[in-house]
């Protein structure tokens, strides 16, 4: 009789917990993906039974097909943020890392279909810390509504958290098991790479990063309407009020602000382009207002980059005798006080700011047509008393809405 040749022992989960170190209950819950399994020991777990050829197949279906990103990142030894950009084709991935990525894909048997398909079923809306209080940022509290919205509709779960510099991110998206990140409102480059480690798709609001998708409101036209409308009453010394210059949104404000002088044929006085002091308060603008008023030539007119700040500016103008809008006009940005909350009623540019978290959800779930979309909302300008006093705003009887302008004109560089 012919000698039959002995098949090696198939190797088992108690082999590969020798090999690591661990129990066969921590490798069951490592290579199933299952829960109180750190980072480090399923890489750990992951490793051994690479190294002992352990048939990863036998896992039930179940368990393979929830491969995550995580466990590619430690067969390859990049972040979970690079195996993510290397899956999805994004930029700053070379090709041979996305070669190398792509076959440790495939080797674990993780579900390729994950990346043409975003697949939520509970959204983390993120705000940073340093805003001011929700209940009393009525900007982004509208906007989380219109996400809110938009997740009812769509049968998604919402969970809500504000973040901060030095955060674990990666453990929060584990402890509220979320699917996607709608980020809202301005985030430092340090964070912005600790969300991108995370693997998660997100979509950023009212913010912009590059290789990013975002949504924002026309920042660069509602500053170039708000500023031509007052130039066309013949204000001839426009400042305008900013705050702190590394949000996006304000230096776009500020931006179009500098085009409409430039396109009205108006020599821009540096003395005018100033921030609120301190920028990151809103009661800096009263202060930054009146150092404007002390000028041996004081504006006519000030272009506020948000609501809050031209209360600040009518506050300081009124304090300094001034009557708005006879000596000086006034428009702010978002429109989220009600008329009679300013005197004289506030000119403004309204945002949908329900719309711009409402898009922010939609374009998570479009993702993957659509990666690194900038989607921009309209705004609108309302004149009301401040910039064109009583007679001329009960004349219009609806908002007046300037045409938006193109951005594809001879730009002003702006810091």
């Amino acid at each position: 009789m012919a000698s039959q040749t002995k098949r090696p022992a198939a190797v088992t989960i108690r082999d590969v917990a020798g090999r690591a170190g661990v129990s066969a209950g921590t490798v069951s819950r490592a290579l199933n993906d299952g829960k109180g399994v750190s980072a480090a020991i399923r890489a750990r777990v992951l490793w051994a039974a690479t190294e002992l050829g352990y048939d990863r197949a036998s896992l039930r279906p179940s368990a393979r097909s929830r491969i995550s990103l995580t466990d590619i990142a430690a067969r390859v030894g990049l972040s979970v943020g690079s195996v993510s950009r290397a899956l999805r084709s994004a930029e700053g991935v070379s090709p041979e890392t996305r070669d190398r990525v792509l076959h440790a894909a495939v080797e674990l048997g993780y579900d390729l279909g994950n990346l043409h398909a975003v697949q939520i079923a509970r959204l983390g809306v993120l705000i940073h810390r340093g805003e001011n209080a929700l209940a009393n940022n009525l900007f982004y509290s509208a906007v989380l509504h219109g996400a809110e919205t938009a997740c009812r509709a769509h049968g998604l779960a919402m969970a809500y958290s504000t973040v901060g510099p030095g955060d674990d991110l990666g453990a929060l998206v584990a402890q509220q098991q979320l699917d996607a990140l709608l980020c809202v409102g301005y985030f430092e480059d340090e964070l912005l790479d600790a969300l991108r480690a995370t693997g998660k798709p997100l979509v950023l609001v009212d913010h912009s990063a590059p290789g990013l998708p975002s949504v924002n409101s026309d920042n660069f036209g509602g500053a170039y309407a708000a500023t031509a409308h007052l130039l066309g009453l013949g204000r001839t010394r426009v400042a305008f009020m900013g705050g702190q210059r590394e949000h996006f949104s304000i230096r776009e404000r500020r931006r179009g602000y500098l085009q409409a002088l430039a396109d009205a044929g108006m020599d821009q006085d540096p003395v005018l382009d100033a921030t609120r002091q301190p920028p990151e308060l809103e009661s800096g603008a009263h202060t930054a207002m009146h150092a404007l008023l002390a000028l041996p030539q004081p504006p006519d007119a000030v272009f506020a980059f948000n609501d809050a700040s031209a209360m600040g500016v009518l506050r300081a103008c009124q304090a300094a005798g001034l009557k708005v809008p006879d000596d000086i006009a006034v428009v702010g940005y978002d429109d989220v006080f009600p008329t009679d909350h300013a005197r004289p009623p506030l000119s403004s540019l309204r945002v949908d700011r329900e719309a711009l978290g409402a898009c922010g959800v939609e374009l998570l779930l479009d993702l993957q047509n659509r990666p690194a979309e900038q989607m921009v909302v309209p705004t609108h300008l309302i004149v009301r008393e401040s910039s064109a006093g009583t007679d001329t705003a009960r004349r219009a009887a609806d908002p007046v809405l300037e045409p938006q302008v193109s951005q594809r004109r001879r730009r002003v560089k702006a810091d």
